[in-house]
């Protein structure tokens, strides 16, 4: 879409009076949690029916569980295409060679922040509690290679695109456009990937990687840097699946 084709409220990134990336955000997660319940209450009201199958064959029902993931990189996407200048202006979603770079190093730091808050924790929590939730819900697929590997993209390329185009991109975008300091919204967004996770044994640790994710998006200033980091500290969990099931 040209720029001329755009209204002037388009051009400005305001969509009912507010950014449009901070509308696509409310929509994503919205959605998200809308579409967990519903899935949900679909898996829990076919109970008897879900009990009966043999555990090769959860793994269509367990990657149920990534479907609500899309819709939080799907809508700032579309609000990037229809308010917006598109993913690559919006997003800086291609990563370029800096990216790359800056991404592995964040995501490396990522890695080591978890594992250093996570091993404090333990003497809190104990080691049960802090069970890898993604051996948890991928051990009735362990006989099926085939859904491993689709489990595993999914973890280290599908859920870091969808969560940083919602997260360090249409949140970050929008907070950004009401000049609101870049600290502060390292801080604000880390909160919500924490958040986002659903594990409050280990919200601690995953504050601490949201900060070291989301540096990768301060420093180049590009959504693409901030998915390169996000993908790096879920490659090691991604590649334990083979292992952990």
């Amino acid at each position: 879409m040209r720029e001329e084709e755009h209204s002037p409220a388009a051009r400005d990134g305001l969509v009912l009076g507010a950014h449009w990336g901070l509308l696509t955000f409310f929509l994503g997660i919205g959605g998200y949690y809308l579409l967990s319940l519903v899935l949900a209450a679909v898996v829990l009201g076919g109970g008897a029916k879900f009990n009966s199958l043999q555990l090769t064959g959860l793994g269509p029902l367990v990657l149920l569980a990534f479907v609500p993931n899309i819709l939080l990189g799907l809508l700032p996407a579309i609000g990037s295409w229809l308010w917006g200048r598109g993913l690559r202006v919006d997003f800086g979603l291609l990563p370029t060679a800096r990216d790359v770079k800056v991404g592995l190093a964040c995501g490396g730091f990522a890695l080591l922040t978890g594992y250093l808050i996570n091993l404090a924790l333990i003497g809190v929590y104990g080691v049960q509690r802090l069970d890898d939730p993604l051996n948890e819900m991928f051990g009735g697929i362990s006989a099926s290679v085939g859904w491993l590997v689709v489990a595993a993209i999914i973890v280290a390329v599908g859920a870091p695109l969808a969560e940083e185009l919602l997260v360090r991109g249409a949140l970050w975008n929008g907070l950004a456009h009401y000049r609101v300091p870049p600290w502060v919204i390292l801080v604000l967004t880390s909160l919500v990937f924490a958040q986002l996770h659903g594990e409050p044994t280990r919200i601690v640790a995953l504050f601490g990687q949201g900060l070291a994710i989301g540096a990768a998006r301060m420093i180049t200033g590009r959504t693409g840097s901030s998915v390169i980091a996000h993908a790096t500290n879920n490659l090691p969990p991604a590649l334990l699946l083979f292992i952990g099931t």
